[in-house]
């Protein structure tokens, strides 16, 4: 779980530099360009001039900063500009029209390949922008009182239109809602444009012990039913007094609030529904964090997620003495793989001596609670998501690393604890952690979707709070929206998982093969050797940080090392679509006393294929595995999360545990395959393959153990999956 920000790629470009005059009288006066980052735009101007024999051009970025940055290399000839700028890792090269009012070039940045074109008209400020922005909306910063007296910092944007009276959306985050000070606005806003043009009213707000905000900070704070005293305090509390004070408040509001956010501020929307204030009439948890132990973000079924885990809490878990603006730098790993890094790394304790200390608190408490005792249960707020009053959009991503299993469950809870006249709404899209908010989301890696499928999430989005905040239009949206990958639609449907679903099982045969029948062989399984020191990695490339993109990535480089079972069908001779949640059913023996299991389930493309889109990494996609859902289990709570139980050496033992959700067509000549490991590195921390206190323990505790998976009589291990019927 981390962060949702939009990187802002592009500084502003401020340079002079002199170099051949030829052609001056084509390039010289001022130009004008847009730059569209994935959810951003930026404009980029220019002005050249002829000095002295030489070229001095400049350049601006009128949407961000004033500051100036040089350009290593300028120059122009036989009408083609070309220019770096090497500490921005900025590229462009461009040609000028015959008339010379216009420059077709492209813009190289960070990985990135944009189109620029500099013309000679003004370009208006873009949508989004900070002058975009302040041209709608004023602002304001304020502190608002709890009822313990501790203030929360809390910045308001209301619509210049004063002649009615709009709804407010509120985001609290602990994420920092204004670094760049009172003057500046919020980097929030530039993903609402819809619905600032609706003439919302926009409040962020820093949650309790977090950058401005007073009082101290506890992470995903546990829910208190049985309040007694002002004291007693809670996040559900703090959002309820800060709705108050602001329908109280805050000019020409009409009396209706609605709270939405993704990740974290996805956690606080879902604990704004309990004992919600009665001016809370609409909830968008997005994304939410929900069980940190079970299914999102630092632990997968009991695993600790080694990477987001380390990044994530080496800055963002560091004390604040006093409110601040300013954040704090994570650990800075060297050089630019990490497998390599944690792998030299050890054991996790040594984790703690390189980055943590004892200075993180929830670090120190994360190694201190291996299992899923009080700490982590009290942190859940599902149990509490009964008697909701408001109406709920939950929505998520399909290939969100981080949080995926938080909405299909958020969901879930509320459907499963609350009358069925409570409105209860599910979207999932496509999309990585936030994707919805920051790009169109037409692809994520290699894999195309066909269209822009944000925009969907956008008008449903402003139809929701339209809806219920402002009495506007209809509410047509289903129980479930959900985009199918594979055939690349929105579907629509009265209940999550579909009622019109079949029950199979995708056996593990003998032959590596994959059947919907049981095998009927007796004595039959896979053995190998899983070697903690050769861990089998997440991902082909070298990266420095967990990719988004893993989710759909190619599994063809794990399908070839000797440590992953592989079981795959013959192609398919009709479209299969699989909706619901997956379950892995293993028959497994170890000759160590602990395992982690890793079930992958996988779309294997036509070994011929000539009309997929181009992707961005030039991967022939022809043959290409996409991982559809890939889920860890920690074998040692195979019978109880609260009470870890061993493994008896060389004892079949089964290990039954759920995937989440997928909405997925397996295309006609396409085939499913299923891929089975003991480790998903560094992705997740590696298991010792023996019965110790991971956290604590040492180098020397890493073992290698043979492994067997059965596909047998009576021992038939496989996924059961849900068929979506026609």
């Amino acid at each position: 779980m981390k962060k949702t920000i939009l990187p802002v790629l592009l500084s502003i470009l401020c340079f002079a530099i002199f170099s051949n005059p030829l052609g001056a009288q084509d390039i010289t006066g001022k130009w004008h360009g847009l730059l569209e980052f994935p959810g951003m735009k930026i404009r980029f101007d220019m002005e050249v001039a002829q000095q002295n024999g030489q070229y001095k051009a400049t350049a601006y970025s009128p949407d961000q900063t004033d500051e100036g940055i040089p350009v290593d290399e300028f120059s122009y000839a036989n009408g083609k500009m070309d220019f770096a700028i090497t500490n921005l890792d900025v590229q462009y090269s461009g040609t000028m029209d015959k008339g010379s009012s216009s420059i077709q070039g492209i813009f190289k940045q960070f990985g990135q390949t944009l189109p620029l074109v500099l013309s000679r008209n003004v370009l208006e400020a873009p949508e989004g922008s900070p002058e975009w922005l302040k041209a709608r909306l004023d602002k304001q910063e304020v502190y608002i009182t709890m009822r313990d007296g501790v203030r929360l910092f809390t910045s308001i944007y209301t619509p210049k239109d004063a002649s009615k009276d709009h709804p407010m959306l509120m985001t609290r985050t602990p994420y920092n809602i204004e670094p760049e000070g009172p003057e500046a606005y919020s980097r929030y806003l530039s993903r609402n444009v819809k619905l600032i043009e609706e003439g919302y009213i926009f409040v962020y707000q820093d949650v309790r012990g977090r950058h401005m905000s007073e009082g101290d900070y506890m992470d995903v704070r546990p829910y208190k039913p049985n309040k007694k005293s002002k004291t007693d305090i809670d996040e559900t509390t703090d959002t309820y007094d800060a709705i108050d004070w602001l329908v109280k408040n805050v000019a020409h509001n009409n009396g209706r609030v609605g709270v939405f956010g993704i990740s974290y501020p996805g956690f606080y929307s879902t604990m704004s529904l309990i004992g919600a204030h009665p001016a809370l009439k609409a909830v968008s948890p997005q994304a939410p964090v929900t069980n940190w132990f079970i299914g999102d973000d630092f632990h997968h079924n009991g695993a600790f997620a080694l990477m987001d885990g380390f990044s994530f809490y080496s800055g963002f878990g560091r004390p604040r003495p006093k409110p601040t603006r300013s954040g704090q730098s994570g650990y800075d790993i060297p050089g630019g793989d990490n497998y390599d890094f944690f792998l030299k790394m050890g054991a996790l304790k040594h984790a703690t001596e390189i980055a943590f200390g004892d200075s993180i608190l929830f670090w120190t408490e994360l190694m201190n609670h291996p299992n899923y005792d009080d700490f982590w249960k009290a942190r859940d707020p599902r149990p509490f998501l009964k008697n909701i009053k408001p109406a709920v959009l939950t929505v998520g991503g399909l290939f969100d690393a981080e949080d995926c299993w938080g909405a299909w469950h958020t969901y879930e809870a509320i459907e499963k604890q609350n009358p069925a006249t409570t409105s209860n709404r599910l979207m999932m899209g496509p999309w990585s952690h936030g994707q919805w908010a920051g790009d169109a989301g037409e692809h994520l890696g290699n894999i195309h979707f066909g269209a822009n499928t944000a925009e969907h999430y956008k008008d449903v989005e402003l139809e929701f709070f339209n809806f219920y905040l402002k009495d506007k239009g209809n509410i047509t949206l289903p129980e479930a929206d959900i985009f199918i990958t594979g055939e690349n639609k929105w579907h629509s449907f009265d209940t999550w998982p579909p009622k019109n679903v079949t029950e199979k099982t995708l056996y593990f045969q003998p032959n590596g093969s994959i059947t919907m029948e049981a095998p009927t062989a007796t004595a039959s399984f896979d053995e190998y050797v899983s070697d903690p020191m050769k861990p089998v990695p997440y991902t082909e490339d070298v990266h420095l940080h967990r990719t988004r993109e893993y989710m759909t990535d190619d599994q063809r480089f794990a399908a070839r090392r000797p440590d992953v079972m592989v079981y795959q069908t013959d192609a398919l001779s009709e479209d299969m679509t699989l909706a619901g949640p997956l379950n892995a059913d293993l028959f497994v023996s170890t000759t160590g006393t602990d395992a982690d299991f890793v079930v992958k389930l996988i779309d294997v493309f036509p070994d011929t294929l000539s009309d997929y889109p181009k992707n961005d990494m030039n991967v022939p996609m022809a043959g290409y595995e996409m991982l559809v859902r890939g889920e860890i289990f920690r074998g040692r709570y195979r019978n109880s999360y609260e009470k870890p139980e061993a493994f008896v050496p060389g004892k079949v033992t089964e290990v039954k545990y759920e995937l989440p959700s997928i909405a997925h067509t397996f295309k006609k000549g396409h085939r499913i395959m299923v891929q089975v490991q003991n480790s998903w590195f560094p992705l997740f921390d590696r298991n010792p393959q023996q019965m110790v206190d991971i956290y604590h323990c040492s180098n020397s505790d890493f073992q290698k153990a043979t492994m067997r998976v059965y596909h047998e009589a009576g021992k038939a291990s496989g996924v059961k999956v849900k068929v979506l019927g026609k």
